[in-house]
């Protein structure tokens, strides 16, 4: 069942849409969370969570990707289930060693301010991962965005532990550097 047919079943009320949408993505949100909250079962509970929130947005919101849009509900539904627990407590703290490496980039509090440059942000954002190699766009968003450990990425593409940090620690210094041409003061 393609994305289309099951957001008709959303509109449509239909509770086929939850299992629709579990069939199709549930391996992908439980990973997300999995690597966010290091816990299998929380991370299930995480995304049941996340099918109810799709539920309660799906209509009057109509995704463009429904694969994206569950995914990032279940990784702040996630991220929210960090914070309430300590980052050591689960997940070993990879989830909150990931963040604060983003941090020295980007900081998370959030000012009247920033809320209008939102936008500006990511698309800045966007134009520094579209033109990076696939490679570094990858490493990137599975480090920052799945919250893959580095272990974990050496291992998926083939490189030492130090090639990934280092590549990581470039990375984010070439986005410090794009955004503050782009007119962020960080």
């Amino acid at each position: 069942m393609d994305d289309n047919q099951i957001i008709e079943l959303f509109f449509a009320r239909d509770e086929g849409a939850i299992e629709a949408v579990q069939r199709e993505y549930g391996g992908y949100c439980v990973s997300i969370a999995r690597n966010i909250l290091g816990d299998q079962g929380t991370a299930e509970e995480c995304v049941n969570d996340g099918w109810l929130k799709c539920w309660q947005s799906i209509p009057p919101q109509r995704p463009r990707s429904l694969k994206s849009f569950a995914g990032r509900i279940v990784r702040n539904l996630a991220l929210s289930a960090l914070r309430a627990d300590t980052a050591q407590k689960r997940g070993g703290g990879q989830a909150a060693l990931a963040l604060d490496e983003l941090s020295e980039v980007a900081s998370g509090g959030e000012t009247p301010e920033g809320a209008l440059d939102r936008a500006a942000f990511r698309a800045a954002l966007d134009s520094f991962l579209d033109a990076l190699p696939e490679r570094n766009r990858n490493l990137f968003l599975r480090r920052y965005w799945y919250l893959d450990s580095v272990e974990a990425l050496a291992k998926r593409y083939s490189m030492s532990r130090t090639q990934v940090t280092t590549t990581l620690h470039r990375l984010r210094q070439r986005l410090r550097v794009h955004l503050q041409q782009e007119g962020f003061d960080l």
